[in-house]
């Protein structure tokens, strides 16, 4: 009763007070991340290696269980899954709660690398991904053409669209999808590497060999040392087939003598369908503590500078808007707490009959809502 009491004392000090915390609650909601889900840590980590022509058998042997012999080696593992599909293996690492997943994922990064040495040649480096069930996708953005093809577009969106998310706070950049990756292929003939007594290793190193580039020392002139390089990367696909194998009799025999090189897309490994036609997109991924409302706004900000970053003929656009759903749930939100207020006072005032009571319970709702 002592509150009560100085409250009705000091209406004054009472008012300044309320207004005052009703003023700080509403900058504090406006600062808010607004989303649907709360921000959750899960302690997962994905490692995910690739290497095309090999069974799940051989991805098993050669990847998955040469990297689960060295994740023991990182704290807080609780257990380990693989999966191995044709040419891909999947390891998930759940980790006990509380774990310092920062920590871990260096961990995890620091044991991949060690595992690398007992690779097969030609192996790239795993992808290491760590999960948030926080980080989801807001929104697609989508690019498309009616002139060029989809490696192309692929290209574009790896290039020029990609760099740009990192200018967006609380996006993410995942690669594009929908197109096949470009693909510099060389098809050899089976009948023309036997009449040339040549194996497919010996291109295979040909290639190699001939599109490099490495140091070859320093060059000292009077009091100058400039520092030296062979460049013999191929700079146009036509000139792969100029590659010299080897000499027999005096005589060269080239790539084009025996294989035939083109300009392709790797195997279709995903597919888009936007309105009907094949076309690329780049998820927009936010970050697990960033506001699904923010990024979307701050993305589709962006988007006549990206745009001119393409050709006229290539068109970007933002699909599957996740931001709507959001923000229709938190309006819906607000116009549900107002009208549970209107209704609660509406209800004094058919009980009480008191207009001064009623309007005290429809004020005191939302405040007490804002301040608490």
């Amino acid at each position: 009763m002592s509150l009560v009491t100085a409250a009705l004392r000091r209406p004054i000090t009472t008012v300044i007070i309320t207004l005052s915390l009703l003023l700080f609650s509403v900058l504090a909601v406006l600062k808010i991340p607004i989303d649907i889900f709360p921000q959750l840590n899960s302690p997962t980590i994905y490692v995910i290696e690739s290497y095309g022509g090999m069974s799940p058998q051989q991805m098993e042997g050669f990847f998955s269980s040469r990297m689960q012999d060295q994740f023991l080696y990182v704290n807080g593992i609780k257990n380990i899954s693989a999966k191995n599909i044709q040419g891909l293996t999947l390891l998930k690492l759940s980790f006990y709660e509380n774990t310092d997943m920062a920590e871990a994922s260096a961990q995890v990064a620091l044991q991949v690398n060690r595992a690398m040495k007992f690779f097969p040649p030609g192996a790239l480096p795993p992808q290491v991904v760590r999960f948030d069930a926080s980080s989801l996708p807001v929104g697609q953005l989508v690019l498309s053409s009616k002139t060029k093809s989809l490696k192309e577009i692929y290209d574009m969106a790896s290039t020029l669209v990609r760099p740009m998310f990192s200018a967006v706070p609380g996006l993410s950049a995942p690669p594009p999808f929908g197109a096949n990756s470009r693909t510099i292929t060389v098809n050899v003939d089976p009948n023309k590497l036997r009449s040339y007594n040549l194996t497919a290793d010996e291109v295979v190193m040909a290639l190699s060999k001939f599109n490099v580039m490495s140091p070859s020392g320093n060059l000292h002139l009077n009091n100058t040392m400039y520092v030296t390089t062979i460049n013999s990367l191929i700079k146009n696909v036509a000139d792969f087939s100029n590659i010299p194998i080897l000499t027999k009799n005096g005589i060269p025999i080239y790539i084009k003598d025996v294989a035939r090189v083109s300009d392709a897309s790797d195997v279709t490994v995903s597919y888009a369908l936007i309105n009907g036609r094949r076309s690329v997109y780049i998820p927009a991924v936010k970050t697990s503590d960033a506001s699904t409302w923010a990024v979307v706004s701050n993305l589709k900000a962006k988007l006549p500078e990206i745009q001119n970053l393409l050709p006229e003929d290539v068109k970007v656009s933002y699909e599957f808007d996740q931001s709507v759903a959001v923000m229709n749930s938190v309006q819906s939100l607000l116009h549900e707490g107002g009208l549970g207020a209107l209704l609660t006072g509406l209800m004094v005032l058919l009980f009480l009959r008191d207009w001064r009571s009623s309007l005290i319970v429809i004020v005191t709702i939302p405040v007490s809502i804002l301040i608490g």
